[in-house]
């Protein structure tokens, strides 16, 4: 009777062996402890395993761990939330404690069930602590855990959260880490390493995502690449303080080889929980694959369009003034740059930095959103009348968040400033921060964007936040009396969205960009809320090459803003040809930052065909699948874009330095369907090597023909096109249909 029991799925008591969800090849399987006498164990993440229920209990009762000497007597769990009562001696899933008292907590009246494709958990504590967990995978394969827990207790002492993580398990299989660092213009830089016994955290006290956020922290079998090898990833879904971590213990995690996960990074202090109060962590993501990288960011790309706000009409080629003016705001020399603008086929115009206050440099008038009389002495009506008047969408720049101490507004309120009671902090491009959690603060705020989107009939605001939180407490309740000072970030961020939320409420139409130094804010949680980011402030081209390449494994092309600079980066002083700068601002949303009325009229009839390849190739480079390679030397980066039935590819071939050989050999084109053939064309419009081999290949030349050359897919998949480019920084897009 037992033996049957068992292959059906239940305990002797009647109690279910495991529930689980599965879609899309990744299935999630947790075992309930009978009795409800604690957390389920997670048995299994990855992918699918054939037989369904039957399969997973069999896994469950074959693969308990053994007890090994010197350890616990009995093998232990590794649960939905660990902790000490399970045997985890890692990093926990909770921590916390009321007034001083132990942290540790023993679940119990755990309930687990499946509703539809998310198994939710709901558990209570001996001393008050309510739980609830919700493991959510969509038709993707993504998985998203949601965690919260609620003060029940009746007693006086609040309920302190030092921790709210969500931990999942890895197989033994998982010995490679991969994570991203980076900073200011060089975000998005892949490091790794094995994966060895401790813990592996990425930690951000930043306040914000940061320029060295690792956006996804992978584990995975050894030598993973682009289309190869198993791979499990995590993401905190979160614009403030958090954590990633990836972390093996000597003698495993119960039935685990390791484990990966994520959460909030509170400060001591920063959330209790009065009597009622719940805290709701932070949404935290993760993804399988069995087929690399490039499987990563599909299931992540097509979970994040799938959607309700989704971006959905075509993404708008885009001129942004910043380079091309800086602070200097001259209406007769914006009109101009709006006119060639109007000429060369952009279609949205935005109005960057300066146009307000006292702002004429970056040490005044920070916070004082009103047009500037002095500048716009008929307000901004001249300009945004003429750029509509060209057709184009009209944008306007924003740093809501933060203040510069010489400006109106601090004058007036300096109890808006967040800073402790000792004085303000470093200045950070003489920069501090706003107190959103003030409600007059933030209901000002929102009062003086909303009138300027409604007066002018803004179509789009890029929103800037150009320093890390540093000291970010709070000093003065609401009724204005000091107090202790107290950590902010967490209420901060969570007044950060709701003026989003509520912006966006009275604006429907009205399109954000994240923007923070460039790309120091990309998560899932603001790109929740607005519809693309800035990728990063270094539009080197040569740069953005491996920033775009690595930022693309999370955020789709559709919401990265890759834009044309100048022929000489005035970040780096790096003069790179016009024909690489455009071929790597076709990757993601394109755009220009760049004065374009002293172009000659040659590059302005290369901007021209290129704006028009842009509108050309959106519906295919912002919905297909990225698949990506590089030469054994990483000399050649391909990047490409494949349609859902593989009939339509662009794939962009970048030669990023002069390679040890003197040929680069034949690169394959991944993601095409070796059983078709496809006409291939180089496309000149996104820009052509200003340097080929001596004798190019014989492709080269038909290639470049408006016909192509038609060719198998199983040769291009297989083996590939040999590469003709020589020199650094050059490359070119080729286009392919299926015949």
């Amino acid at each position: 009777m037992t033996d049957d029991l068992t292959a059906a799925g239940l305990q002797s008591d009647g109690s279910q062996s495991t529930v689980h969800v599965e879609s899309a090849g990744t299935a999630l399987v947790l075992q309930p402890r009978p009795g409800g006498s604690g957390l389920p164990e997670v048995v299994h993440w990855g992918p699918v395993l054939e037989g369904g229920a039957s399969t997973y209990a069999a896994l469950a009762a074959v693969t308990t761990a053994p007890a090994p000497p010197s350890a616990l007597d009995e093998a232990w769990p590794l649960t939905v939330l660990p902790g000490e009562a399970d045997g985890w001696s890692g990093t926990p899933g909770w921590a916390g404690h009321r007034g001083g008292g132990a942290s540790a907590v023993r679940w119990q009246e755990a309930v687990c069930s499946a509703e539809g494709t998310t198994l939710v958990t709901r558990a209570t504590s001996r001393d008050g602590i309510r739980l609830e967990l919700r493991h959510s995978l969509d038709e993707h394969g993504v998985l998203r855990v949601d965690a919260s827990v609620t003060n029940e207790a009746d007693g006086p002492a609040p309920l302190d959260v030092s921790a709210l993580r969500a931990i999942l398990p890895l197989p033994v299989r998982a010995d490679e880490v991969l994570d991203l660092t980076g900073r200011w213009c060089r975000e998005r830089s892949p490091q790794r390493s094995r994966l060895d016994h401790g813990t592996h955290l990425r930690a951000s006290r930043r306040g914000r995502t940061g320029h060295d956020a690792t956006l996804l922290l992978m584990a995975g079998t050894r030598g993973f690449d682009w289309g190869t090898g198993e791979v499990w990833a995590v993401h905190t879904a979160w614009s403030g303080n958090h954590e990633h971590l990836v972390e093996a213990l000597p003698e495993g995690a119960g039935r685990h080889h390791a484990v990966l996960g994520g959460g909030e990074l509170l400060a001591p202090g920063e959330v209790r929980l009065a009597p009622g109060e719940t805290y709701a962590a932070p949404t935290v993501v993760f993804v399988h694959s069995t087929d690399g990288l490039d499987g990563l960011s599909r299931r992540l790309h097509r979970s994040l369009r799938a959607r309700p706000g989704h971006p959905s009409r075509p993404r708008p080629v885009v001129l942004n003034t910043w380079e091309a003016v800086y602070f200097e705001t001259d209406l007769d020399h914006l009109k101009a740059l709006a006119d060639t603008a109007a000429r060369i086929g952009v279609e949205r115009f935005v109005l960057d930095d300066g146009w307000f206050g006292s702002r004429r440099h970056d040490r005044a008038g920070l916070g004082d959103w009103v047009v500037s009389s002095d500048v716009w002495p008929q307000g901004l009506s001249p300009l945004v009348d003429h750029v509509k008047g060209l057709g184009l969408e009209f944008g306007l720049w924003f740093e809501p968040e933060m203040v510069n101490e010489d400006s109106d507004l601090v004058r007036a309120h300096p109890e808006w400033v967040l800073r402790p009671a000792a004085g303000s902090p470093r200045e950070w491009r003489h920069q501090q921060l706003l107190d959103l959690t003030h409600d007059d603060a933030r209901e000002q705020l929102l009062e003086r964007i909303s009138a300027l989107v409604g007066q002018y009939g803004i179509d789009y605001i890029k929103w800037d936040h150009n320093r890390d939180l540093l000291e970010a407490v709070h000093t003065v309740d609401r009724a204005g009396r000091r107090r202790i000072d107290a950590p902010a970030v967490h209420a901060h961020t969570l007044a950060f969205y709701r003026l989003l939320d509520d912006l966006r409420a009275r604006h429907p139409q009205l399109e954000i960009e994240s923007c923070s130094s460039g790309g120091a804010r990309v998560d899932f949680a603001v790109l929740d809320r607005t519809d693309r980011i800035w990728t990063s402030d270094c539009n080197d081209a040569l740069e953005r090459a491996g920033i775009q390449r690595w930022t693309s494994l999370l955020v789709p092309p559709e919401l990265m803003g890759t834009h044309v600079g100048p022929a000489t980066a005035h970040t780096t002083h790096r003069t790179v040809d016009l024909g690489f700068r455009l071929l790597m601002a076709l990757q993601g949303h394109a755009g220009l930052e760049w004065d374009i009325t002293g172009c000659s009229p040659e590059e302005l009839e290369a901007l021209t065909r290129w704006t028009a390849l842009a509108r050309e190739l959106r519906p295919l480079l912002h919905t297909g699948d990225l698949v990506r390679s590089e030469s054994p030397d990483g000399t050649v980066l391909v990047t490409g874009t494949v349609d859902a039935d593989r009939g339509h590819a662009a794939y962009t071939v970048a030669r990023l330095v002069t390679g040890r050989d003197a040929v680069a050999g034949a690169l394959p084109l991944p993601g095409l369907d070796p059983a078709r053939s496809y006409a291939v064309r180089v496309r000149p419009e996104a820009g052509l090597p200003a340097v080929v081999q001596q004798a190019p290949p014989a492709w080269w030349e038909a290639a470049l023909s408006a016909d192509g050359l038609v060719v198998p897919g199983s040769v291009l998949t297989g083996v590939g096109l040999p590469v003709p480019v020589v020199g650094p920084a050059q490359g070119y897009l080729l286009e392919l249909h299926a015949r």
